[in-house]
Formats: structure tokens, sequence, C-alpha cells
């Protein structure tokens, strides 16, 4: 049989193209399907600079009604008692134009939750199986980080254990996470700084060192901040085939059920079919179930679009007595991780809490405003509360459940004629667990600042860390795929998204997601 490639990948976001370059740079036919459009970081820039809607960080980026993202309107349904609304992109290089570029890797114990804690899944595969794939993710991304500190926050050394020193050096740390290390580690509060996609030190792979615009989301100005669109263009590179606003709507069984052809629909409503060998569906965490159901494919368990998991969140805002001056650098500089792991976790969710390092100047003149201040009062107000606003977020821990769940929508449609996206998720009792006790640590460390509380959030966030969609696992029974991200039901059909993740651990899972990938592309690269 001719095919026209040996693997069509589907979706073009970080995870997507870093299989596609990986296979097309051994010399692999590879095919990338995208549903949105290329669009040069010039134009998303000025965007935003003319956007009056500075706080929605989707809004710079396209969002075509044949192409349409999370935040269009009526596209995700929510059904359930939360509303799970992640800030999904649709174009080339994906969600992570808008990403804080948080690169962290699972601890060992965050792969077998099960074993060691009693609840959820353990992963099918260790972190002795992933750790070199953990290497070539942080230098495909360029990932900065320390590498002496123990991000466990246990009080280890060196931990987790690495074969490679991260690529690039971290930043020094900042003023703001100084003087809170100082005040904060009086009462044991362990600080580690966060590993970051973005080069510190001088340029690399084409993107220059960080100038500190502090606007990594919605977009770095500059381009050091990884984005999936730099693979996007290795792939093509090295021969990939790129095409875009061809979105796919269904994978055709064929014999040995096998996939055996994709079919996608353009702009125009021409519907078209390409077959390959392999084909790896990368098509985000909500995106990818939803194509494998609307092809009734690769769901003999029943699981394809359920056990959704998120880093649900709470926060806090507080003035410290001092200036600390957030606002240079990465929006994500520093964390508390003293909760990170443990046998708390028998009982309730392990949490982290992020220090955020964005500039508050547009929260703190909206207050301010607020409570009617105008004029020259105004300035020296923001001036004097800006320096010492301190935001503190927190990432949650969840279970998969079963309950939770996306779908395609049974009637609502978009301009192309597909469903749109029905979800239904509720906060784990195992993650509500832990909220007393998280509102509680952000007392103790507002008290420890000496610090004014403006806020506490205490309504669950979202983080846009989708995990457990697609849930990878040891048994066909209750897994969608194996260790390797292969289809139980189909020995050719590959998925690269976090939705394969079976334990959410509280850290963003992009690296993860990239590890994996490069997995899944050597592997395939084994076989053609």
């Amino acid at each position: 049989m001719e095919y026209d490639a040996d693997v069509i990948v589907i979706g073009s976001g970080a995870l997507g193209n870093n299989a596609a370059y990986e296979l097309a740079k051994q010399g692999k036919s590879v095919i990338i399907l995208e549903a949105g459009k290329s669009i040069p970081r010039w134009k998303i820039t000025e965007n935003f600079r003319t956007s009056p809607r500075k706080n929605n960080y989707n809004d710079p980026y396209p969002n075509a009604a044949t192409a349409p993202t999370s935040f269009a309107k009526d596209y995700i349904e929510n059904t359930g008692s939360f509303a799970y609304l992640p800030g999904m992109l649709k174009l080339v290089g994906g969600t992570t134009w808008h990403w804080a570029a948080c690169a962290w890797r699972y601890l060992p114990s965050d792969m077998k939750l099960k074993s060691l804690y009693g609840v959820g899944r353990d992963w099918p595969i260790s972190y002795d199986d992933l750790e070199p794939y953990y290497c070539r993710a942080e230098e495909a991304l360029g990932v900065s980080g320390r590498s002496d500190e123990d991000q466990s926050g246990q009080g280890k050394k060196h931990f987790p254990p690495r074969s490679k020193e991260y690529p690039m050096p971290s930043d020094g740390i900042n003023y703001m996470t100084s003087r809170m290390n100082d005040r904060l580690g009086k009462l044991g509060y362990r600080f580690v700084q966060e590993p970051s996609a973005r080069p510190t030190n001088q340029p690399y792979d084409g993107r220059p060192a960080c100038s500190g615009n502090n606007n990594c989301m919605p977009v770095c100005p500059i381009g050091s901040m990884y984005s999936g669109d730099v693979h996007a263009r290795h792939s093509v590179k090295a021969g990939a085939k790129l095409l875009t606003e061809a979105t796919a709507f269904k994978l055709e069984k064929g014999s040995g059920n096998k996939i055996e052809a994709v079919h996608y629909r353009t702009t125009k409503g021409e519907d078209k079919k390409l077959t390959a060998r392999y084909f790896i569906v990368a098509a985000h965490g909500f995106e990818t179930p939803k194509l494998l159901l609307m092809s009734d494919v690769a769901n003999s368990s029943d699981q394809v679009g359920r056990n959704i998991m998120d880093h649900n969140g709470l926060a806090i805002q507080f003035l410290a007595d001092e200036p600390l001056w957030a606002g240079r650098g990465t929006v994500e500089e520093a964390c508390i991780v003293n909760m990170r792991d443990g046998n708390h976790r028998r009982r309730y969710a392990a949490s982290k809490h992020n220090i955020g390092n964005a500039v508050p100047n547009m929260a703190v003149a909206q207050r301010l405003i607020a409570q009617g201040i105008f004029g020259k009062e105004l300035d020296e107000r923001i001036r004097h509360d800006a320096a010492r606003w301190v935001d503190i977020s927190s990432m949650l821990e969840t279970l998969p459940m079963p309950s939770n769940r996306v779908i395609p929508h049974p009637t609502k449609r978009d301009a192309l004629g597909l469903p749109t996206l029905s979800v239904h998720y509720d906060v784990p009792a195992y993650t509500e667990a832990a909220k007393d006790i998280i509102m509680r640590d952000y007392r103790r460390i507002a008290a420890g600042m000496n610090g004014s509380i403006v806020n506490e959030v205490s309504e669950w966030q979202n983080h846009d860390h989708i995990m457990g969609s697609v849930i990878m696992g040891k048994n066909p029974a209750d897994s969608v795929v194996n260790g390797e991200c292969r289809s139980f039901d189909h020995h050719n059909l590959f998925l690269a998204t976090t939705g394969v993740i079976p334990a959410a651990g509280v850290v963003n899972p992009t690296l993860t997601g990239v590890a994996l990938a490069i997995r899944i592309a050597d592997i395939i690269a084994r076989e053609v």
C-alpha cells in the first residue's frame, strides 16, 4: 500500500512538534496537521499592545470560527460544579505561546502514588524510565534551572536525581525571593527556584537570552521563552510537511484494527483524507479525546475523555511591610514546596505555593480606583503598593475520577459543523480536604511578612493543566494507552498529550509531555 507519510501528527503544539522533529530528522516522512493558522510573533505582540483586555491571555491570538479557542463563546459547556475553562489556543505552536514556561520534572514518588500512599494510580513506567527523556526535553526547550536544590521540599539534596545538568543555569535569586526566604525560612518554609524554559545568560537555539520583559503571559515579545512554534520550524526544516487550517475530524480504522487514515476539513469546508503507517494525536488534552470519541476508536475501556485532572488552585494577595519589587524576569520565579510530597498524601492533596513575580500595577491600580483614589495620590499609592504586593497562588494535586469527563457536545456545532465540547468537572474530595490547610498556611505566610491581607481566593481556580483524559496504565480494561503512550486498541496509534498522565502531582506537566513525545518518536522510528 502507498502511504502519504510514514507518520501523521495531529496538532502542532510543543508535544506534537517535538515528536515530528525527532522523526523527521531521522529521515521519516512526516505530515503535521494544524487546525489554526501560523501567526508571526510581532503580530501577536501588536495584538496584545492594542487589546483593551490585558487580563485575557487568549485575546491576542486568533479565535477563528473554524478554529475556536477555549474562550470562544459557547465552545466549552460546563455541566459540573466547577467551571473548567483552560486557556487553549489553536495556531501553529499551540498553547505554549502563553504559558509561564515552568518546566518541572515529576518526582519518583509522583509516579508511584498508589504504591506509596494508597490513593490514585501508579504510572506504568518509572521515573528512571523517563529520566533520559527528561534530559532530552530540557535540551529541546532550553530549560534553565538549579540541580543543587531539593525540588521535593523534603530536605534532600540534588533531587530528583538527574543524569545531566540543566542546559542553562538559573537566574540569580531575585530580591523578592531573597527577602521572603530570609523571613519565612525561619518559619520552616522551603523555597526553590522554578526551572524555566528560557535562556538566561546567553542565546539558545536561535532564541535570545531573557531580557526581563515580564510578559511571558500572554506572549514573550522577543521569543526568549520557549513556545511550540520553535519546533514547528525545526520540523519543517528537517523535512516535515505542515498543513494549517486543517481540522482532523475522523480517524479511520483499517485491517488488523490499525488506523489507516485521518480525515480533515479545511476552512472552505472541503474534506480530505491522508494515509500513514503511524499516527500521533497531539491535539490538546480536550481535543484529543474529542477526536477519538468522534472516530469511535481507542475506547474499548470506556475511559476516553474520562478521569480529567487539573491542578485546582487557591490564592492570596497581601501587602508586605517592606518593598519587594516583583516584576522583572519570568512571571514565576520561586515557590514553596514543603507540601509537595510526604505521608499527608494518604489523606489529602499535595500542594505547592507559587510566588507570583508578574508586574502587579494593573491589579493594584484597579483596587485603588475602586476605593475612589485618583490623581497624584493614585500615582503615589500605585508605586507604594506595587512595591509591596505579594501574590501567592497554589496548585493542588487531584485524583482521576471517571465522572470528570469531556465529550463532543451532543447537539452544538462549530462553524465547520463539528461538535463543540461538553465538560463535567467536580473537584475531588481528596483535593477539598486540603483547602483549610492551605488557607491557614496563607495567613501564616502573610503574618510572617507582617502583611496586610488584600484578598483571599477560597474558590477553586483553573490552572490549565489537563491530565488524565486519555489515561495511561498497565490494564487495558481501565486505561486508554500503555506506558509507551500507545493505544491498547490500535498498535499504530500514539497519543502525545498531557492527557495520558495518570497522577497529577503539583507541577506544570508540559516538560513531562514533551519527554513522553520524544520517547514516542523513538519507539515509532524503530518500527517504521
